[in-house]
């Protein structure tokens, strides 16, 4: 590669490759990545030379080839012992995911809702959040889990008497359970033609949005308002409601009934899940709290001062003016906290939620003894998650940016 001199003439030397700071920069990262790749390769060959001590080999085949040979008390895919540990890791996955989302979600709503609640004129209001923010800020998220979890367990009814007093009153049994055990639900059977129902949600999402951005454009160019939420609402509930009595009902429940020493039918959700995914929220919403409450502290109060002029509720110049300003500020740093509930997930084990790190980072590192292959794998399925999530929020952040016209 040529490079350009401001004296031409001027003969090329060893020397200039570090007093020249052209050449210098050059030389620094080739020097950079040697050390790197050199510090790379001889981890790969201590590796190598610990495996071939021990007599272990480096290969992956144990997720197919070996039963996994534990029971996994809650599993979104049919899955036995006997299986492979690829259907546990599948198993521990999902039920991550699952922390993940819904973690995410609620976070999200809650976080709104006391950031919001920290700017609020009235003192009881205004106070209450801020204790909420700092108490739940500044105790250790596992401290919060095994709370919660503890609560749940100890404090719940237990199931055994719950069953005798429902056989003593004669009561007909009801659809909710609360229990040490769980939150005993009607189990949904999906039958079919669900499909369809499925299809006609998706579409009536797709029309919402645009219905969402035809109202946008309306009002900038007319100045008129248009119901987009209910008229949202009633299109994402009503359109699958239409097609799903159109099919027959495609959709049916099985409820809980009570049996000899537990509960038979319906779903059962597990405290480990409810008290992971609570105390994941309450804690990640104190801090998604603190950067809503940033974000709208950032906005000019000239812009609420102008909304008031055109006569507009304090409701609504926060829902349509410093909200969708305050966004720009707020998505950077949501992110990150999205990230740190995703990771803090992991955590799952120390109240015996099976998660990936419990099945495939637990008992199938213990049973198999491939320690280096299931942490790869562990990291890899992180760093996925990690990436798709700021993929999704980076596309987000720059749909919402302001645009140079």
């Amino acid at each position: 590669m040529a490079v350009d001199s401001a004296f031409p003439d001027e003969p090329f030397t060893i020397r200039k490759l570090w007093t020249d700071k052209r050449y210098r920069g050059v030389l620094i990262q080739i020097v950079t990545l040697m050390v790197v790749f050199t510090v790379i390769g001889l981890m790969v060959r201590n590796v190598q030379a610990n495996f071939a001590t021990l007599g272990k080999e480096f290969s992956f085949s144990f997720l197919w080839s070996l039963p996994s040979s534990y029971d996994i008390n809650q599993c979104f895919i049919d899955y036995e012992k006997s299986q492979p540990h690829m259907y546990a890791a599948a198993c521990g996955a999902l039920n991550t995911l699952l922390v993940a989302v819904v973690g995410c979600i609620t976070a999200t709503i809650l976080g709104f809702v006391v950031g919001v609640l920290r700017l609020s004129s009235n003192w009881l209001v205004n106070r209450i959040a801020y204790v909420y923010l700092e108490f739940m800020r500044n105790v250790p998220v596992l401290l919060h889990i095994l709370f919660w979890w503890g609560l749940i367990v100890n404090i719940m009814p237990a199931v055994r008497p719950l069953l005798n007093e429902l056989r003593e009153t004669g009561e007909a049994p009801g659809s909710f359970f609360v229990t040490n055990r769980g939150f005993i639900t009607p189990q949904p059977i999906f039958e079919d033609g669900f499909g369809f129902v499925m299809i006609a949600f998706i579409v009536a999402v797709v029309a919402a949005f645009f219905i969402a951005a035809w109202a946008k454009k309306r009002q900038e160019a007319t100045g008129q308002q248009f119901p987009t939420l209910t008229v949202g609402l009633v299109v994402i509930f009503g359109l699958p409601y239409i097609v799903h009595l159109s099919l027959g009902a495609p959709l049916s429940f099985d409820y809980p009934e009570p049996g000899r020493f537990n509960f038979s039918g319906g779903m059962s959700i597990s405290p480990e899940l409810f008290a992971l995914t609570f105390a994941l929220t309450i804690y990640t919403s104190a801090f998604i709290g603190e950067i809503v409450r940033s974000g709208i502290q950032a906005i000019n109060k000239g812009q609420w001062e102008a909304a008031s002029a055109l006569g507009l509720s304090r409701g609504q110049t926060l829902r349509l003016v410093i909200i969708p300003q305050a966004l720009r500020v707020i998505i950077p740093p949501l992110t990150s906290q999205y990230l740190n509930l995703t990771k803090n997930s992991s955590l799952a084990i120390a109240v015996g939620y099976m998660d990936i790190v419990a099945t495939l980072g637990g008992i199938t590192l213990m049973q198999t003894g491939k320690e280096m292959e299931t942490v790869m794998l562990l990291m890899l399925f992180y760093l996925t998650i990690s990436l798709l999530i700021s993929i999704f929020m980076n596309i987000y952040n720059r749909a919402i940016a302001l645009k140079e016209r």
